[in-house]
């Protein structure tokens, strides 16, 4: 007998458990992302007109990237729905990008040791490469429309609407170039050409720029001319005139090469203070020229490795994103076991992830961050210090300490994807499949065993497969029987304790 011939006597057009992984799973994407929710659900999504923090500690195949995609379709919802009340989404998941050049940032004696390299990692290099993600996709919004919204939209339609720069102030022009100038790290352009790029697009010129350059040439002109006049009217010697030059030459261009050398140090400085980014200083010291001294001088500039500079360059983003109508910023953390330094360790994952345990960022006005984290990290959380609880206030924070589900819940999760994988106008269950020696109760009571809902396709999926190789297509079978329930389920939960 095949699967097709068993789905179809019980009325599914496909399997509902074929795909375990939401990220490809169709059926979750096409039809239960928008209501077909974790019990936690409301507790992690919250309010996204005021947005704020939640920690969930998850098991492997719990459902934390469907709940992740799930939270960026909510957004997105929620944007379309409030035209000036809308949320920037940022994904801060692809740790590898910024853990490679924050480890060329340190020492060559501890660039190899992994461990060495995640115990480094303090709050500011987190808040920049936060910083960094939400720049650069505005950057690429305010740039290239179309491109951002085609790519926004794989993901759910976040941050596609058209943004009217023109509300912009001179202040928050200034910022926003401050901010591309730092953090903007395009994949596909050059970083100066897009500063160029967006200081065309956002009219931002400074004449106060051109001052020293312009006084460089015309003093250079009014010295070579008085010394040739000197020189021809026999004033001065040949040789003399030789002593003049670099005199005039200092005059000349001392104002210039000031600013020059004042801009290369700060370029300087920012570069080896932003460890999470590999910006070169020849690259930042002309995007910085481009600033007039009183346009950058007293910017929270972040030359030292402190917090106090991320959280005032944030605010300025927050400003600017609230007049383009995105009063609110929610980032999304996941994958933390992912990272190649990281390895699936559950002590590097701590050190990854503990930075960010820092009550004045989670609480952090109009902005929330949605950890979404290995349960192995639960159990560190449980054991530290009276001094990280009182930094972290995980008492204040929305903390999902176990993200399991009940049997009752992966029942009606099944029987929702089942729903949605049957023929119109039916509706099946998961007791379907089985007779009348397997009851709803003893069901929902393997389920509850299983506990995730990735063991729960993959139990039903192989159990599925089993039964219909015992059976012809000549003499079907449409009932599981009790015996291969209860074989299966054994087998599968050995199997499982046995891979763990």
């Amino acid at each position: 007998m095949t699967e097709q011939e068993f789905l179809e006597h019980h009325k599914l057009v496909r399997n509902p458990f074929v795909d375990e992984d939401a990220q490809t799973d169709t059926v979750f994407r096409d039809f239960c992302i928008a209501g077909t929710f974790h019990p936690s659900w409301s507790k992690v999504v919250g309010d996204s007109k005021q947005p704020a923090t939640a920690i969930v500690f998850g098991a492997k195949g719990s459902g934390k990237t469907a709940m992740r995609l799930q939270l960026i379709n909510q957004i997105a919802k929620h944007n379309t729905d409030h035209a000036q009340q809308k949320v920037f989404l940022v994904c801060y998941d692809d740790f590898n990008a910024y853990l490679g050049p924050f480890q060329e940032h340190l020492p060559r004696r501890s660039r190899g040791n992994p461990d060495r390299v995640l115990g480094a990692l303090r709050l500011w290099d987190h808040m920049d490469a936060i910083l960094s993600e939400a720049v650069t996709q505005l950057v690429d919004r305010i740039l290239q429309p179309q491109h951002a919204a085609t790519a926004s939209t794989a993901i759910g339609g976040i941050n596609t609407s058209p943004l009217e720069v023109d509300r912009l102030d001179r202040g928050q022009r200034r910022d926003l170039m401050l901010l591309t100038s730092i953090y903007d790290h395009s994949k596909t352009s050059n970083v100066q050409d897009r500063f160029a790029s967006l200081q065309r697009k956002l009219r931002f010129r400074s004449i106060a720029t051109w001052y020293p350059l312009v006084f460089g040439v015309l003093a250079s002109i009014l010295a070579a001319s008085i010394l040739f006049y000197l020189v021809r009217s026999e004033t001065l010697s040949l040789l003399t005139t030789l002593y003049w030059v670099p005199v005039a030459l200092i005059a000349s261009w001392g104002w210039y090469w000031l600013r020059w050398f004042a801009r290369h140090r700060l370029a300087s400085k920012v570069r080896k203070s932003v460890r999470v980014l590999d910006r070169e200083t020849s690259q930042l010291r002309p995007m910085l020229l481009a600033f007039s001294p009183k346009e950058i001088e007293e910017q929270p500039v972040p030359t030292a490795q402190r917090s106090d500079d991320r959280y005032a360059l944030l605010e300025k983003l927050q400003l600017i994103l609230r007049t383009l109508g995105y009063p609110g910023l929610i980032v999304i953390i996941d994958r933390v076991d992912e990272p190649d330094l990281v390895n699936g360790q559950a002590e590097r994952m701590k050190q990854l992830v503990w930075p960010l345990m820092d009550n004045k960022l989670l609480k952090h006005e109009n902005f929330g961050i949605k950890m979404l984290l290995p349960s192995e990290l639960q159990p560190y959380a449980d054991r530290e210090t009276r001094e990280f609880h009182e930094r972290a206030r995980l008492d204040k924070q929305n903390v999902v300490a176990s993200f399991d589900w009940t049997g009752e819940a992966l029942y009606d999760l099944l029987a929702a994807r089942m729903k949605a994988c049957a023929i119109p106008g039916t509706n099946p269950s998961p007791k379907s499949f089985f007779g009348s020696d397997v009851s709803e109760t003893r069901l929902i009571g393997a389920l509850q065993s299983l506990k995730t809902p990735r063991n729960a396709f993959r139990y039903l999926y192989q159990l599925i497969a089993e039964h219909c190789k015992r059976f012809r297509s000549e003499a079907p079978n449409f009932e599981i029987s009790s015996e291969l329930f209860e074989s299966s389920l054994a087998l599968y939960q050995s199997e499982d304790r046995r891979k763990s």
